[in-house]
């Protein structure tokens, strides 16, 4: 037998490594397999042969062969990585996963593990893993783009806006991407909003050769006629969309179903803007019928609900809602099951209270003026925010930055530094306070490098129940509260779809809708009471009904001259570009009382919680 360390063993394992080297996977298997069940063999050699048999889809010998090389060297992390790949493309998950710990364990520093376990996570649809893994990666390897790409992907489906955003920043530096990656990519940053960007990123993407290319290309304009019609730029979504006859795509759509899923969608999309309701809806039910996963059929649901619902098919669109919402339970399951056990409380922020005898012993901290403050549009989700906030950004005065979470990065923050909030808030010196201003305008001017003097608006519906923190930073900032009828705004929660995991379950149910809309309200009047913020109260059915009004009342609660542009708003909001909210095609259609009783076709549905909202209607001055 052949010593391990005799020329002739190191003779044998040059030239598979030259084999290798030169891409003669065949040389390399002809030289390895007679010697692979030696017991002396060399380590090169196996690990040479492992990769050539995996190169060349001979799965099984592969694993066999990276098997014997961690009985071997248990302690070698390189190979339990080398095995985990393996295991995984051979389907074998546990194995998989088991390796790859392994691995991890052995070698905490080596990102690239980290990044192929956050990959078999994500396969496997372990969304929250899978981000912790890939995050990992990306702090020991802060440059590795596919690491930063694919933990924005699990931080997207985790409904982690912040990590998402810091996984993307620079990727317009980044360079040319496959297109599947590309992809990828553009949708995440037209989700955000950076619509510029995507567009670049898809430009430059990298396309397959051969057939595949002709398939791409149809994937391509599918997204970018979505990101038209999410701009209300109909006609160019329309130009996108005569690039995928739909007759041809129902012959590929089997062998290509995120082709298929992205085109129906999109054609389904822009029919609806244009008021073609039956021809939506057939698309949607298209698309519902070959879902393949809960977040596509969520996607075709939510959209046949609302076209139904604008057809007056109003049982229909209560059952297309219906399906969406148990999809959407099922991903908030597999992400946050402890938000799904009865009791939980989807909505944290709601639980935070500062009382009378608290907010005494807060220190007295210089503060910005009315002028110098944001204004803050806050309300419960679909209480006609993003109407208000397209007026204010009509007039030349007022800058709006679209809905960001800005507030509550603050109090992440505090909680970061070891502060609890709200409590902490009493003991900031006037340098923390400065801090915490200084974070939310550095993050506000990141978004609108273009601000200058005009007053910052920050319209986030949820703002409301960080009420102590907006108080502490600005005591005197202007606030509107937006108010509709409680029905019609649970009514409209109901039928839309929402990306973050609590509010997938907080809307699962009209009875946990109207429980947390009588939670935030009873939690901002109290704060009302003991912090008496400057608050102007906006109702969504007296400003249709009377606009002019309630125009000129607004500009005289905000300290304006001229109030008359934020009238414009329609136009404005067309000209704009891209809107986040689900209102973004409503806003351009100007005031109309479309959206108000809404609920009355859904009555029979709401009899059960009337008795929940019964007080907050009294409240708020609203009838059943």
């Amino acid at each position: 037998m052949t010593e391990p360390n005799s020329p002739s063993s190191a003779d044998l394992t040059a030239r598979m490594l030259a084999a290798y080297h030169r891409g003669d996977l065949a040389a390399v298997l002809a030289l390895g397999e007679p010697i692979a069940a030696l017991d002396d063999v060399d380590e090169t050699a196996l690990l040479l042969l492992g990769a050539a048999q995996q190169s060349s889809e001979r799965l099984h010998e592969a694993m066999a062969t990276f098997r014997r090389l961690v009985q071997r060297k248990p302690a070698a992390a390189e190979y339990w990585n080398n095995l985990a790949v393996v295991a995984r493309q051979m389907g074998e998950t546990d194995a998989a996963e088991d390796a790859l710990r392994r691995a991890v364990a052995l070698a905490p520093q080596e990102a690239q593990i980290h990044y192929n376990l956050g990959l078999l996570y994500a396969e496997q649809r372990r969304w929250m893993q899978a981000r912790d893994a890939l995050l990992d990666a990306v702090a020991l390897v802060p440059g590795f783009i596919d690491a930063r790409l694919q933990a924005a992907n699990a931080c997207y489906a985790c409904g982690d806006h912040r990590g998402e955003q810091a996984m993307l920043e620079g990727a317009g530096d980044w360079p040319p991407q496959p297109a599947e990656q590309a992809l990828l990519l553009a949708t995440m940053l037209s989700a955000q909003g950076e619509q510029a960007t995507a567009f670049q990123v898809i430009e430059r993407a990298i396309l397959p050769e051969g057939d595949e290319s002709r398939l791409m290309r149809w994937r391509i304009a599918a997204l970018r006629a979505s990101m038209h019609e999410r701009s209300n730029q109909l006609r160019l979504a329309e130009a996108e969309l005569e690039q995928i006859p739909l007759d041809e795509l129902e012959a590929v759509a089997p062998s290509s179903p995120l082709l298929a899923t992205a085109a129906w969608q999109a054609h389904a999309a822009v029919a609806a803007q244009r008021g073609d309701a039956e021809r939506a809806a057939g698309l949607y039910e298209r698309m519902l019928a070959a879902s393949d996963g809960p977040e596509t059929r969520a996607t075709a649901a939510f959209g046949l609900a609302s076209v139904m619902n604008k057809q007056g098919r109003h049982e229909d669109a209560w059952r297309a809602a219906s399906i969406a919402h148990t999809a959407q339970w099922e991903i908030a399951g597999a992400l946050v099951p402890e938000l799904t056990v009865e009791g939980s409380q989807p909505l944290a922020t709601a639980s935070h209270r500062v009382t009378h005898a608290e907010f005494d012993r807060w220190t007295t901290l210089d503060a910005p003026r009315s002028e110098d403050s944001p204004v803050f549009v806050v309300g419960f989700p679909r209480s006609g925010t993003t109407l208000l906030e397209q007026m204010l950004d009509a007039h030349p005065e007022f800058r709006s930055m679209d809905e960001r979470d800005f507030v509550y990065e603050l109090i992440h923050r505090m909680q970061q530094a070891g502060q609890a909030y709200p409590q902490d808030l009493a003991n900031l010196t006037q340098d923390e306070a400065g801090q915490l201003r200084e974070l939310y305008f550095s993050m506000a001017r990141r978004v609108l490098p273009d601000l200058g003097a005009r007053r910052l608006v920050d319209k986030n519906p949820l703002n409301m129940l960080c009420l102590p923190m907006i108080a502490r930073l600005f005591p005197e900032a202007r606030i509107i509260m937006c108010l509709r009828h409680p029905c019609d705004v649970l009514l409209s929660c109901y039928m839309l779809p929402f990306r973050a995991p609590p509010f997938m379950v907080l809307c699962s149910s009209l009875k946990r809708l109207a429980e947390g809309y009588v939670q935030s309200f009873e939690q901002w009047y109290r704060h009302v009471e003991v912090f008496a913020p400057r608050v102007l109260e906006w109702r969504y059915e007296s400003v249709v009904s009377r606009f002019d009004d309630h125009v000129a009342r607004l500009g005289r609660f905000l300290d304006v001259a001229d109030a008359s542009p934020m009238a414009q708003f329609a136009e404005h909001a067309r000209t704009k570009g891209f809107i986040s909210t689900p209102s973004y095609a409503q806003v351009t259609q100007g005031i109309h009382r479309k959206a108000v009783n809404r609920w009355h076709a859904y009555r029979e549905h709401f009899e059960p919680i009337l008795p929940i909202l019964q007080p907050m209607l009294e409240r708020l001055g609203y009838e059943a």
